[in-house]
């Protein structure tokens, strides 16, 4: 039983840790008409990357991401799927705790 609390106060100091976090996914579209998968005669060199999330009631929103912040936004994302790997660690050790109590 001691080794399960402190395998949870482990992980929730790593929650803690890990720092800020965004749910999404980046996109890269095309700079001049703007699809995802552009068809253009005249297909630019100009890339544009945009988050795509869902908001609280389930639509789809979109942010642009400039080009010198792409890096930051793709670790705040890889943050976030760090977070939901600790997080479900977290519940089997808690429910493993409440099957021994």
């Amino acid at each position: 039983m001691q080794n399960l609390i402190k395998r949870r106060e482990g992980l929730l100091r790593q929650l803690t840790a890990t720092g800020d976090f965004i749910k999404g996914s980046i996109n890269c579209v095309c700079g001049t008409c703007g699809r995802a998968y552009c068809i253009c005669p005249k297909q630019s060199d100009k890339k544009a990357y945009r988050l795509t999330y869902k908001d609280s009631q389930q639509k789809t929103q979109i942010v642009y991401i400039p080009k010198k912040r792409l890096q930051k936004m793709r670790r705040l994302i890889a943050n976030y799927a760090r977070i939901r790997t600790l997080i479900q660690k977290i519940i089997q050790t808690n429910i493993a705790l409440f099957r021994k109590e």
